[in-house]
C-alpha cells in the first residue's frame, strides 16, 4: 500500500465516493490505500458548520428553558439561558449537548444524510477543496516555531556564538560541525533572526548590508472572526441550495459625508427588489439592532421570519452583534445572518444597484443630518416605484403579493407614486424641509 500524503486527487476520490454511498474500504481500494487512511482523513479535514443555536447555547433544552438562579442570586428574574455573565450550560445539571449520532460512526459527515435539509443540529461536510487546503494549513503550522529542546538550543548557541564573534561565517561554522549542528544554515539564520541564539544580525558580517526582501501584502482580516462561524458567503450559497424555497434579503448602510452621524440601513429583497430604507442616528451594531426590534414589533417573530429567512450582508462592524440581530429578545430565531467574502460587493448586486438610486437624490458627500424619516420614506417610495426592465417592466411595488409584505408596506407607510409623478433627482427632498424629525 502506497504511504504518499493524500492529493486533491485523491480528496475528490473521497468525496465522489462518499456521495455515491460507497464504504470507506470500498474507497480505500480505489485509491490503493488502506480503510484507516480514509476514514482518517474525512474525521481530520472535514468542514464543520453550526446549526441552529437557540439563544446562542447548543443545548437540546435551550429553546424552552426556563431555569433562573442557577448562579447562586435568588434576586436575578432573567432567565439563566439569556444571561450573559455566566455560561449556563456549565452550571446546568441538565444541560445536554445537541448533536446528531450519526457523526459518531462512518462516513462522519452529511454529504448525503436525508435530513440534512431540515436538520437544527451541528453539521459536518467532506468537501475536497477545503479538506485540500486544511491539510495545507495544518502542514504549515506544524513547521512554524523552533523544533529543539532547551538544552539543544542551549548546545547550538554555546558551540555557535563564539565562532562567530571570532569572525566565522556560518558556511564554515556548518560545514566545520556537521555533527554537532543539526539543523540547516538557512535556519540557523531563522534562529539568529528571530532571537532564538544570543546572536544578533548585527554580529553577522554580511547580513547587515542586504535589503530585507519585501514580503507579499497578504489580506489580514485582524479582529474576532467568531461571527463569521456558519455565515460566510459559501454558507450563504450552501443555506440557499438547502431551502430553494426561500427568499433572501441583502442589507447595507449608507452614509453621509462624515463618518459619524445618521445613516440609512437599507433593505433589499432580492425576490422584486423592493427597498425598506431606515434613517438611523448613527452607524453603531445598537442602531441596527434597535431597527430589527422595531420590525419585529410590528409584525412578530414569525412574520418577520417569513420576510426575512435569510439576510445577506457585508462585514461592517454594525452588523457584527448577530445573535441579538437574529433572535429576539426572548430567544426567539427570527433570521439568519450571512456576510460576503472582503472587497466583494458584487456578491449582492441587488442592493448595490437599488443603492445607486439613493446617490441620483442623495449626491455622494451630502450630509444625512437634515433629513427625517418620512424624507426617506417619500424617497424609497419614488425608487420602489420606478420601473425595471428585469421585471419585464414592472416596478417593485407592483411586484408585491404576499399578504405579509403588504402587511409591512401599510405599516410602514409605504405606497406607489403614480408613473409620471416619481422623481429621482436633488430636487425630491429640495420640496420638503429637511430639518428636525426623529430617526427610528
Amino acid at each position: 500500500m502506497s504511504r504518499n500524503r493524500l492529493t486533491l486527487s485523491d480528496r475528490i476520490k473521497i468525496e465522489s465516493g462518499i456521495y455515491s454511498k460507497r464504504t470507506f474500504e470500498q474507497i480505500a481500494q480505489t485509491m490503493n490505500r488502506v480503510t484507516s487512511t480514509v476514514s482518517r482523513e474525512v474525521l481530520n479535514n472535514r468542514t464543520l458548520l453550526t446549526g441552529e443555536r437557540p439563544r446562542g447555547k447548543d443545548c437540546a433544552f435551550a429553546s424552552r428553558c426556563f431555569e433562573k438562579g442557577l448562579c447562586g442570586d435568588e434576586h436575578c428574574s432573567q432567565k439563566c439561558s439569556l444571561c450573559t455573565k455566566h455560561q449556563c450550560t456549565e452550571l446546568c445539571v441538565k444541560y445536554r449537548r445537541m448533536y446528531c449520532r450519526k457523526l459518531e460512526s462512518p462516513p462522519y459527515v452529511c454529504n448525503t444524510c436525508k435530513n440534512r435539509k431540515n436538520c437544527k443540529h451541528d453539521r459536518a461536510y467532506y468537501i475536497a477543496q477545503q479538506a485540500e487546503e486544511l491539510s495545507k494549513r495544518r502542514r504549515s503550522e506544524s513547521r512554524r516555531g523552533v523544533h529543539l529542546g532547551a538544552e539543544e538550543v542551549d548546545a547550538l548557541d554555546k558551540l555557535v556564538t563564539p565562532l562567530v564573534k571570532k569572525g566565522q561565517p556560518l558556511t564554515h561554522i556548518c560545514a566545520s560541525h556537521k555533527e554537532d549542528i543539526t539543523v540547516s544554515q538557512r535556519t540557523l539564520y531563522n534562529y539568529i533572526d528571530s532571537g532564538v541564539l544570543s546572536l544578533k544580525n548585527i554580529d553577522l558580517r554580511r547580513k547587515v548590508g542586504y535589503r530585507p526582501r519585501r514580503k507579499k501584502k497578504i489580506y489580514s482580516p485582524g479582529g474576532d472572526k467568531a461571527y463569521l462561524e456558519g455565515r460566510t458567503y459559501e454558507d450563504y450559497l450552501r443555506y440557499l441550495q438547502e431551502h430553494p424555497e426561500l427568499q433572501p434579503v441583502e442589507m447595507d448602510t449608507v452614509k453621509g459625508c462624515r463618518e459619524q452621524g445618521k445613516r440609512l440601513l437599507n433593505l433589499v429583497f432580492c425576490e422584486n427588489n423592493l427597498m425598506l430604507s431606515f434613517l438611523m442616528p448613527d452607524g453603531t451594531a445598537d442602531s441596527v439592532v434597535d431597527v430589527f426590534d422595531y420590525l419585529t414589533s410590528i409584525l412578530g417573530a414569525e412574520r418577520f421570519k417569513e420576510l426575512f429567512p435569510a439576510i445577506l450582508t457585508d462585514n461592517g462592524g454594525e452588523f457584527k452583534r448577530v445573535r441579538e440581530l437574529e433572535a429576539t429578545e426572548d430567544g426567539k430565531v427570527r433570521t439568519r445572518m450571512f456576510f460576503c467574502d472582503p472587497y466583494s460587493s458584487w456578491q449582492k448586486p441587488h442592493i448595490e444597484k437599488n443603492q445607486e438610486y439613493i446617490r441620483y437624490v442623495i449626491p455622494k458627500g451630502r450630509s444625512l443630518s437634515g433629513y427625517t424619516q418620512e424624507d426617506i420614506t417619500l424617497l424609497s417610495n419614488n425608487i420602489n416605484s420606478t420601473r425595471r426592465m428585469k421585471f419585464k417592466y414592472d416596478s417593485p411595488y407592483e411586484l408585491v403579493k404576499s399578504e405579509a409584505m403588504l402587511f409591512l408596506m401599510n405599516a410602514l407607510g409605504l405606497e406607489q407614486i403614480p408613473q409620471d409623478e416619481v422623481c429621482l433627482t436633488p430636487k425630491l427632498l429640495n420640496r420638503v424641509t429637511p430639518k428636525g424629525g426623529v430617526a427610528i
